[in-house]
C-alpha cells in the first residue's frame, strides 16, 4: 500500500455496534435480529470507501491506548488506511457507537465521541508540525472531515489558513450536529455534504426538496453543497447552477453509513476526473448500492 495518503480523513473513529431487525419498529419494541460490531465512524466509514475506490486516506483521529484501540487501527490498517498519524491517549477510551435500525429504517443510536472531542486540536497535529504540512507550508491536498469534533475546533478549521489551500470537504456526522457546520457556511469554506433534514437546521427552516435546500444553502454563503433527501432527487448546488438527479430505486437492507458512502464516492469519482454529472450519478449509484446490502465498488 502507498504510505502517501491521497486525501485526510479527519473525525470519529471507532466501534460501530449496530443492532438489525427485519421486522418494523417502533419505541419499545423487542424483536429477533443481528448485532454486529464492526470499525466504523464518520470519518472511518468515509475512508473505507476511498479505499475500496482506489485511493489511500490517511486518518486523523483520537484512539485509546487500550485493546480496542489497538484492535481499532489493525482493523483500519487492513483496510487500506494510513493510521500512523493518528492520536493514541493513555487517559482516554476508544469511542463507541451504538444504533437499533429496523425494516422501516434507523430507529435511535447515540454516538459516544466523547474521546475525540476531548481530544481536540491535538488531533490535528501532523498538519502544522511538519508531518503533512506546516503553518508556513499549508497542506494542498483532499481533506473529508466530520461534524464530531466540537463546535469551536469545527469553527477554527473554518477559518483556518492550515486549511486554506486545502480541498476541504465537510459532513455533519448527524442531523443533532449539523448546527457545527454553520460555521463554514459563515466563512464561505468547503463543500458541504447533506441530507435534507440536516439542511434545514442549518438554516433554520424546512425544505420539501433537495434543490430548495441546496439553493438556500448558496445564497446563505455556503461555497459549495450537495443535499441529498434518501430515495427522492439529491442536489449539488455551487456559484455557476444547481444539478439535480434521481438515485435508482433499491430495497432497503440497512442505512447506517449511507451518507458517508456517498461522499466518498463523490470524491473518489471527482479525483478520478468525472465531470460534475457523472460524479453525482456515480455517487448516488455507489450509495444506493450500500443501501441495498451490497457493497459498492
Amino acid at each position: 500500500m502507498n504510505s502517501k495518503p491521497d486525501i485526510l480523513c479527519i473525525g470519529s473513529v471507532l466501534w460501530d455496534v449496530i443492532g438489525r431487525s427485519a421486522s418494523a419498529m417502533r419505541q419499545g419494541s423487542d424483536v429477533p435480529g443481528r448485532i454486529t460490531r464492526l470499525p466504523g465512524g464518520v470519518a472511518m466509514n468515509i475512508a473505507m470507501t476511498l479505499a475500496r475506490f482506489g485511493l489511500t486516506p490517511a486518518l486523523l483521529t483520537a484512539v485509546g491506548h487500550d485493546p480496542e484501540g489497538d484492535e481499532l487501527l489493525a482493523a483500519c490498517a487492513a483496510r487500506g488506511m494510513v493510521t500512523g498519524l493518528v492520536y493514541r491517549s493513555d487517559d482516554l477510551p476508544t469511542d463507541r457507537y451504538m444504533a437499533v435500525e429496523g425494516a422501516n429504517g434507523l430507529i435511535a443510536a447515540i454516538a459516544d465521541a466523547h474521546s475525540l472531542e476531548a481530544a481536540g486540536a491535538k488531533i490535528l497535529a501532523p498538519l502544522s508540525d511538519g508531518r503533512l504540512a506546516s503553518e508556513h507550508a499549508p497542506y494542498q491536498g483532499r481533506v473529508a472531515l466530520d461534524g464530531n469534533l466540537t463546535l469551536a475546533l469545527l469553527s477554527d478549521i473554518a477559518q483556518s489558513p492550515l486549511f486554506a489551500s486545502a480541498d476541504l470537504r465537510v459532513a455533519p456526522a448527524s442531523p443533532g450536529k449539523a448546527e457545527r457546520l454553520f460555521p463554514f457556511v459563515k466563512q464561505g469554506r468547503g463543500t458541504l455534504y447533506v441530507n435534507l433534514e440536516e439542511a434545514g437546521l442549518l438554516c433554520n427552516q424546512s425544505f420539501k426538496t433537495s434543490r430548495a435546500a441546496a439553493e438556500t444553502l448558496l445564497n446563505r454563503g455556503a461555497a459549495r453543497v450537495l443535499v441529498t433527501d434518501g430515495g427522492a432527487d439529491a442536489t449539488e448546488g455551487r456559484p455557476d447552477g444547481l444539478l439535480t438527479q434521481t438515485p435508482p430505486q433499491v430495497l432497503v437492507a440497512r442505512v447506517t453509513g449511507a451518507g458517508d458512502t456517498f461522499m466518498a464516492a463523490h470524491i473518489a469519482s471527482e479525483a478520478q476526473g468525472l465531470a460534475p454529472a457523472a460524479a453525482l450519478d456515480s455517487a448516488l449509484k455507489a450509495a444506493a448500492t450500500y443501501v441495498s446490502g451490497e457493497t459498492p465498488s
